[in-house]
């Protein structure tokens, strides 16, 4: 990607987040009425609907009138619709929580330099934020609803292995629920207790 096409990613990324505080902090002094402050959270530039939601770290999001589908990084949330598999313990707990975390809300997504564009099933590799800042695969882990994949490079390793750490010391979610295992490539998996 060439440094100028960077830079302006970076703005973009950077305005964004201007925005957003700006915002917040006007409705947190009561300087907007809350149908703005809700209308200017969704209505920011580079926000996506999501179409679809496909289990707890993917979905299908509406790109300029294309449907793609983002696989979030950093994270594996427990599997519900893989092939010749069962469904996992905590699974289709997963899949709700990125359904009622996300709702009606569009999303805002971020790549990682240090990954790939395109995941070997063709789906985005993306960061997915809501409106007010949020990271989701971040309140995912936080939650006990998935696990920190650290077998790609990502730029927020450490913060999602610190996430899964508190969660996994908390018993959150899949960690008080589920029989915790791990694979001989490093991934973690669940089953029922």
């Amino acid at each position: 990607m060439s440094q100028r096409r960077l830079l302006t990613k970076k703005n973009i990324t950077l305005l964004s987040t201007a925005v957003v505080a700006i915002i917040a902090a006007l409705n947190q002094s009561g300087a907007l009425p809350q149908n703005v402050a809700d209308s200017a959270k969704q209505n920011q530039p580079g926000l996506y609907s999501v179409v679809r939601f496909i289990d707890g770290d993917t979905i299908a999001v509406d790109m300029n009138g294309k449907t793609e589908s983002v696989r979030m990084i950093g994270i594996d949330t427990p599997e519900t619709h893989k092939p010749n598999s069962p469904v996992q313990c905590y699974g289709p707990a997963a899949s709700a929580y990125t359904k009622n975390i996300i709702g009606q809300q569009k999303v805002r997504l971020e790549a990682d330099s240090k990954n790939t564009n395109r995941d070997r099933y063709d789906r985005l590799l993306r960061y997915v934020y809501l409106p007010d800042g949020r990271l989701i695969a971040k309140e995912l882990i936080s939650h006990g609803y998935g696990f920190a994949y650290t077998q790609f490079p990502f730029s927020k390793t450490e913060e999602f292995v610190d996430a899964e750490k508190s969660a996994e010391q908390a018993k959150a979610g899949l960690w008080g629920n589920c029989a915790v295992t791990v694979q001989s490539n490093g991934r973690k998996q669940t089953n029922n207790l």
